[in-house]
């Protein structure tokens, strides 16, 4: 009978314990601590009844079953700073709200406005295996602040141009505005030029098109010889501007491997006959040709030109002319100054940024806006991003003193976003290796960076950006932690259980999952935070001099042990 009301007594006081557990307040950035049990430790030393005794056991076991071990810290979910507005741009979506990639961005400033324009990517798992491109048109969007980007729709289809020799490349592009019209300046592989690419101009009324191809080539690959591939004729840039003789000059330039420039008609459609010889050619000289290749003495130019040039607050153009460009492979950025885009002397060659983790090539805009320069680029950061599947970044240029372009990195909190220190209560930063993207297309995809406690002594290697959790962003409690200067490339749970850096190539839920993890308040009580694996219940981020792993809350016995899945976020 005194067994039977042990166990009775025992049962009501388990159901009690569990009852109180459950009904804890959420508390934000805090850790709630259950009562220490060394008082209660103490007390069986003084007469504990055997119920008390059975009842504390009871209570330490169900203190397990929430993830706290023998820690006496539940961990309780906790919603922390994400680091807002990052890169790639915010809101490039189609009118389903699904977010679409495109490369090759190209920016007009109309006004108050700035456009942007992409390819719009759409290459297959095969196609991106085969290094096939798969762009069928040209997308628009609009932005008043760089912040918020509106979808401006498709603003034309390769189908609808006649010369086309297919439907799915419209490669590289860029629009101006001349005379209340626009003009798209594009290139695409072209049925008339036995099978090469060409450059092509459409025109609109407005910026947001749609753009009516004028029915042929602007400018055919039959013109540019010799040639060293197919694809020679890419990539246009154009310039518009008034010189000290007061003549309007429209610049026309292009290539891959080989620079090619001209001047346009005052029509904008057409190649100005420089020479006055009644056709146009092609050659290496100024005064003797139409078509101009300026390669030489172009240091490391592979392709994407864009030419530009600094303006005061009155938007007077002054000093050189920049010839910003993708450098060497894989494509890193660079440029070079000249005084005259014809005759003048290609100098102060710079490399301004390596290439990017994810994405093999890389196209430039560059633009003045509300009185500061940007540059727009492209990268594969996107979820199955690549080099096939690209979207747009920004991030702002500054010139120093002599007005050249200073380094800079690619950036995943880009114009808007805020980067932050993970710092190790055990001592130390969480940063990964030191690394430059290599030039070496079989180092990629990325996808086993090492990371650890202060694994470089450069300061960048240890921000990190964090966003909303990818296995599910509605869920305010999850995150994903993205380097800062390695866009694209996340904190990441392997099989083994380490923790990496690693590019989602797939899009999978499989691998969001794997790169999502809960914020929950400090394992050792402290003020700061612990990151759960959203893929494995019960194992948090630990650092120590391996390296990140997971670990089991229930194998971290004591505070030392905790600590090392404990982080402060500055």
């Amino acid at each position: 009978m005194k067994n039977k009301l042990r166990i009775l007594l025992t049962i009501a006081l388990c159901l009690s314990v569990l009852t109180g557990c459950s009904s804890g307040t959420t508390v934000d950035n805090a850790s709630q601590v259950v009562p220490d049990a060394t008082a209660e430790t103490e007390k069986s030393e003084t007469g504990k009844t055997e119920t008390e005794k059975a009842g504390t056991e009871e209570s330490e076991t169900e203190k397990a079953g929430t993830g706290s071990g023998d820690t006496g810290i539940v961990p309780e979910e906790i919603v922390i700073e994400k680091s807002g507005l990052t890169n790639p741009i915010a809101n490039l979506r189609d009118e389903n709200g699904d977010i679409v990639y495109g490369g090759d961005p190209a920016v007009y400033v109309d006004n108050d406005t700035v456009y942007l324009y992409t390819g719009h990517d759409m290459s297959t798992d095969k196609e991106v295996s085969e290094a096939a491109y798969h762009i069928p048109e040209y997308l628009c969007y609009s932005s008043k602040d760089l912040r918020e980007w509106n979808y401006e729709g498709v603003v034309m289809k390769m189908t609808d141009v006649e010369w086309a020799g297919d439907s799915k490349s419209a490669w590289a592009s860029q629009v101006i505005k001349h005379d209340d019209k626009y003009y798209l300046y594009y290139c695409s592989w072209d049925k008339t030029s036995r099978k090469k690419q060409s450059i092509g101009v459409a025109v609109a009324d407005c910026p947001t098109g749609p753009f009516t191809d004028i029915g042929k080539p602007l400018v055919s690959a039959l013109l540019t010889k010799p040639e060293s591939n197919a694809w020679n004729d890419i990539d246009p840039t154009v310039w518009v501007e008034t010189g000290e003789d007061g003549e309007e000059h429209r610049y026309l330039a292009w290539g891959n491997s080989l620079f090619y420039i001209c001047e346009l008609n005052e029509d904008m459609i057409s190649v100005k006959d420089l020479n006055g010889d009644g056709e146009i050619t092609g050659g290496f000289k100024a005064g003797e040709c139409d078509i101009l290749n300026r390669t030489m003495n172009l240091t490391n130019y592979t392709e994407a030109p864009w030419i530009y040039r600094r303006s005061d607050e009155e938007g007077n153009y002054y000093g050189d002319y920049y010839l910003f460009y993708a450098t060497e492979w894989r494509e890193s950025m660079g440029y070079v100054r000249t005084d005259d885009l014809f005759t003048g002397e290609w100098r102060d060659y710079r490399k301004f940024m390596d290439p990017t983790a994810t994405c093999n090539t890389n196209h430039e805009a560059i633009f003045d806006f509300n009185g500061k320069t940007y540059m727009m680029y492209h990268d594969g950061s996107m979820p199955g991003g690549n080099g096939y599947r690209r979207s747009a970044c920004l991030q702002e240029i500054i010139f120093d003193e002599n007005g050249d372009v200073e380094f800079m990195e690619e950036s995943a909190s880009g114009l808007y976003g805020k980067a932050f220190e993970l710092s190790c209560t055990n001592g130390g930063e969480v940063r990964h290796e030191e690394f430059i993207c290599s030039s070496d297309d079989k180092a990629y995809p990325y996808t086993d960076v090492p990371v650890g406690k202060n694994l470089s002594e450069k300061e960048k290697d240890g921000l990190w950006v964090i966003t909303a959790g990818k296995s599910d962003p509605d869920d305010e409690t999850l995150i994903s932690i993205e380097a800062e200067n390695k866009t694209g490339l996340f904190l990441t749970v392997k099989n083994d259980n380490t923790v990496v850096l690693s590019q989602d190539t797939d899009a999978s839920a499989e691998t969001a999952l794997a790169q999502t993890f809960k914020t929950v308040s400090a394992l050792d009580g402290s003020d700061g935070v612990s990151f759960e694996s959203a893929a494995n219940e019960g194992m948090y981020i630990y650092a120590d001099d391996n390296g990140l792993t997971l670990k089991n809350i229930d194998e971290m016995t004591d505070e030392k042990t905790r600590s090392g899945a404990v982080f402060i976020i500055e």
